[in-house]
């Protein structure tokens, strides 16, 4: 039985990885401080093949067992998280990904970095390859952020390079699905609970910003795929389906049967204008590419909510 390490294995991607790697029979060992995360979030894995690990990986990580895979997945991830917490989120790419390597290179294990579309900042390429190298503004709100995920890509590709360690590098795109907590901050679960709740859509701008969205589990399977596989530079995970934030609106209040309208606020500072992912990599590398279009992953997302309260 293979044995995998999840680093922010109780939030929102992290559990829902844990969940993937426990039905394909992994023994999986779960860390998470809990800053972002939350045990409701794996409380339902239970038994000899899953481990829940209550660690700050900004600290040294010992795991006694033999490991096979360690998935980097831990730091802040929203908006609303990491301008809260911008130095614990600089710390988690930096210490924490060099602890999380140290795991790695110890064990012999395949390491996986979970990095994101923010390394491309405001692309002036689009859609965005893995070649670009981006146009990030390493001084605004988000540079703790965007920063960060692109210290720990060199930090990675060092301890390939240098130490031998087998290591991956995934570029994540906006990704939704169950377990988005509602004030996170990002679109689709803040739309869906404005809709649910027939309160204005909040749209920032005038709308016209594109975003792609990729469903959990297509995005899980990718991850997975990846660390199957024997590839060390970057790839793009996401679903190549763009639309603006405007039609996102729309879209959740049709799916819903919402009776909400959209009002438009401000832009926040250095908000990206178009986010597209090539997934050419992807598809050549791995025969990957999303399969739940946007309406369908919506309406997953609103039947496992009901599931959650009819069990409450």
């Amino acid at each position: 039985m293979p044995t995998a390490v999840v680093t922010g294995g109780a939030g929102f991607l992290g559990s829902h990885l844990c969940d993937y790697l426990v039905a394909q029979d992994y023994r999986v060992i779960c860390v998470d401080n809990l800053e972002t995360g939350s045990l409701q979030n794996v409380e339902h894995l239970r038994g000899e093949n899953f481990v829940f690990v209550n660690h700050d990986l900004t600290r040294h990580l010992e795991i006694e067992e033999p490991v096979d895979f360690v998935y980097h997945l831990a730091s802040p991830a929203s908006p609303i998280d990491y301008l809260r917490l911008p130095l614990q989120t600089l710390k988690v790419g930096s210490y924490g990904t060099h602890n999380a390597l140290g795991l790695a290179k110890f064990k012999r294990a395949r390491f996986l970095l979970a990095s994101t579309s923010e390394v491309y900042g405001d692309p002036a390429v689009h859609p965005q390859p893995e070649t670009y190298w981006g146009n990030v503004n390493p001084i605004g709100p988000r540079g703790v952020y965007d920063e960060a995920k692109r210290y720990a890509e060199a930090l990675t590709m060092a301890y390939h390079r240098q130490q031998g360690v087998d290591t991956c590098i995934v570029r994540i795109f906006n990704t939704y699905g169950p377990r988005m907590r509602p004030h996170d901050g990002r679109a689709i679960p803040t739309f869906l609970r404005q809709a649910l709740a027939n309160e204005p859509l909040t749209v920032f701008g005038d709308g016209s910003q594109t975003r792609s969205f990729c469903y959990v589990d297509d995005l899980i399977r990718g991850l997975v795929l990846l660390a199957r596989s024997g590839e060390h530079l970057p790839v793009n995970l996401g679903n190549p389906q763009e639309l603006s934030l405007l039609e996102l609106a729309k879209t959740v209040i049709r799916v819903t049967g919402s009776k909400s309208e959209i009002v438009f606020e401000a832009l926040p500072v250095d908000d990206p204008q178009v986010r597209q992912p090539d997934i050419t990599r992807a598809r050549q590398l791995l025969g990957w590419e999303p399969q739940v279009t946007l309406e369908d992953g919506l309406r997953r997302i609103l039947q496992a909510n009901q599931r959650e309260s009819l069990s409450v």
